[in-house]
């Protein structure tokens, strides 16, 4: 079993799950809490099959009210406590904001950016870093014209794949088909 773990700077209790060792290192915000995010299955089996260290942070308890800037805050600061300086980073939904933000703000730290559903958000993407969007072909929360709309700002670096039949909450409906388009976009195997 994982075990989740606590990070608390300056106050902030920051829940996050730390798995795997390998050498390429993925992290996911999440808005949930870590039990029920839907990216376990994912993050188990890029750890445990594809050889990956997945980093899994959670929204701290007084979350409410708290923006996409503060959430990025907390995943450098929990980052910086494991001594992470390079890696992928994304999430799901709201985690997918958080994780632009992250990347925007801390390009020199960011290998690329893994996005599952995408906001509709006016946020740049962060320069020069590869873009990962997998979105789901019936999602009605974050549709799939935000993930069209987004990669067209960048169509040299972002690519979008799209996971048939599934819906919104497709990281956990359809894990390991999410897991492999990660793992085979990242090459590592």
């Amino acid at each position: 079993m994982t075990q989740k773990s606590t990070f608390e700077p300056e106050g902030r209790a920051v829940p996050f799950i730390d798995e795997g060792e390998g050498p390429v290192t993925l992290v996911l915000v999440t808005n949930r809490e870590l039990e029920a995010d839907g990216l376990g299955v994912i993050s188990h089996y890029l750890a445990e099959e594809a050889g990956f260290r997945v980093v899994r942070i959670g929204a701290r308890a007084a979350a409410d009210g708290l923006g996409p800037q503060q959430r990025a805050s907390d995943a450098v600061a929990v980052l910086d406590h494991l001594g992470i300086d390079d890696t992928w980073i994304g999430g799901h939904g709201y985690g997918s904001t958080v994780a632009r933000v992250f990347a925007a703000d801390h390009v020199d730290r960011v290998g690329g950016l893994l996005m599952l559903g995408v906001e509709d958000e006016q946020i740049a993407l962060a320069p020069g870093i590869p873009v990962l969007i997998i979105q789901a072909e019936h999602d009605d929360v974050t549709p799939a014209a935000n993930a069209e709309a987004l990669r067209a700002t960048a169509p040299e670096r972002a690519s979008v794949t799209t996971i048939a039949g599934a819906d919104h909450y497709f990281p956990a409906t359809h894990p390991i088909e999410t897991a492999v388009v990660i793992e085979e976009y990242l090459d590592w195997d």
